[in-house]
């Protein structure tokens, strides 16, 4: 008997397929769609003080890249994305894949105008080029407002991560 897998809706650091691949070793990319009504936003503090993505409804549409994971693997990236500490999972209806799980910030970890890390605005870019969304959508996300992270290992590390994609040799 096969194990169960599930669609997952990334629209953030896990767009590119290198990337949750590196996470997720099973991930299957499916597709790429846009999802109407909701809107990208760089709100949710992080546990390193910075911003990260999250989506909430109302706006333009989000782009998200859909991926099929074992239900094992969703179990772990619940693990990687914060659930219970930052971050739930939920239901999203996405045009052409039916229902996907993905994750949305919860409003005691929203803080608008909080800068997210320059190399975490780059995992976010890479993967949308990788997926050719539209220019406009990628020059909204390069018009975020980032800082410069103060870890310099965390720094390292993550710069060399976008490397990789960039290099197409995993993340």
């Amino acid at each position: 008997m096969s194990e169960s897998r599930f669609r997952y809706a990334a629209y953030g650091s896990n767009l590119h397929p290198l990337r949750l691949r590196a996470r997720l070793p099973t991930a299957a990319l499916l597709g790429d769609a846009f999802v109407p009504g909701y809107s990208l936003r760089f709100d949710k503090r992080s546990r390193d003080g910075s911003a990260k993505c999250g989506i909430d409804s109302g706006g333009d549409g989000v782009h998200v890249a859909v991926f099929e994971v074992s239900q094992s693997e969703q179990l772990a990236l619940d693990e990687i994305e914060g659930v219970g500490h930052g971050y739930e999972r939920f239901e999203l209806e996405v045009p052409g894949f039916g229902n996907c799980f993905t994750y949305a910030a919860t409003p005691s970890h929203l803080q608008p105008g909080l800068p997210a890390y320059d190399w975490y605005r780059e995992f976010v870019l890479v993967g949308c080029r990788s997926h050719g969304f539209p220019a406009d959508y990628i020059a909204a996300i390069e018009a975020k407002i980032v800082t410069h992270d103060p870890d310099r290992e965390r720094r390292r590390r993550s710069w060399e991560v976008v490397a990789r994609m960039h290099d197409g040799h995993g993340a």
